[in-house]
């Protein structure tokens, strides 16, 4: 299999009134294309710094990432962007809808970016399989957290990612909402084949992936294939 990423000695330093605080240290790793990692750890870890700089929203202090076969160190702000717009799916943590736009209108926002056709029969076949279809002209505020998260799943998806990060995916939902979410997107990823990269303190979620990558201090500790018998 082709790896869909590679991180090679890649750490994260911040400058702060003359002090330096390395938040990644000197990491390496692969994944391969279709796989599904998880990202554990601690909080201070490094695991939302990692993820932002495998997904191209940060530059490394040090070292290189390659997402697709595109170098993103090299890379313009502008230049990243339009990587990610190609390429990366992202489920956050707290959703991140646009609260002026209803649900449908979310799922369209980055069809309408790629410049896609019939947008928005796409964006309610996406809504339908998340079981939204009838909350499409719902704002998110008019929305529960379970079905802001789900609203998220759909526009991730949407743009037929060649890789997802979620971000504490369910951090926010309570434990049976959780369950929901996660099954669902689990069986997107199957169904569309894409990479997923979850950050997430809850094991159980992390032992849902195929492999676990442990960080503590910003240095990997562990790195674990696991079998789902």
């Amino acid at each position: 299999m082709e790896n869909i990423l590679n991180i090679r000695n890649v750490s994260k330093i911040y400058q702060n009134a003359g002090h330096q605080l390395t938040v990644l240290d000197n990491i390496s790793f692969s994944i391969q294309t279709g796989s599904t990692v998880s990202i554990t750890g601690p909080s201070g870890s490094g695991k939302t710094t990692l993820l932002g700089l495998c997904a191209g929203l940060d530059r490394s202090s040090s070292g290189s990432v390659e997402l697709n076969q595109v170098a993103l160190d090299q890379l313009t702000e502008d230049q990243r962007a339009a990587v990610r717009n190609k390429y990366v799916g992202f489920i956050f943590q707290n959703f991140q809808l646009l609260p002026t736009l209803t649900a449908l209108e979310n799922v369209m926002v980055p069809l309408e970016l790629r410049g896609e056709k019939n947008i928005k029969s796409h964006a309610m076949d996406l809504l339908d399989k998340v079981g939204l279809a009838d909350r499409s002209g719902h704002y998110p505020v008019q929305l529960s957290g379970g079905e802001q998260q789900r609203v998220s799943l759909a526009r991730a998806f949407s743009n037929k990612p060649a890789i997802l990060f979620a971000d504490e995916p369910t951090g926010n939902l309570d434990a049976e909402t959780s369950d929901k979410v996660i099954k669902l997107m689990f069986d997107l990823n199957r169904e569309a084949g894409t990479t997923l990269v979850i950050v997430t303190h809850d094991l159980d979620l992390a032992g849902k992936t195929n492999r676990m990558i442990k960080l503590k201090g910003g240095v990997i500790i562990s790195d674990l294939e696991l079998s789902h018998a």
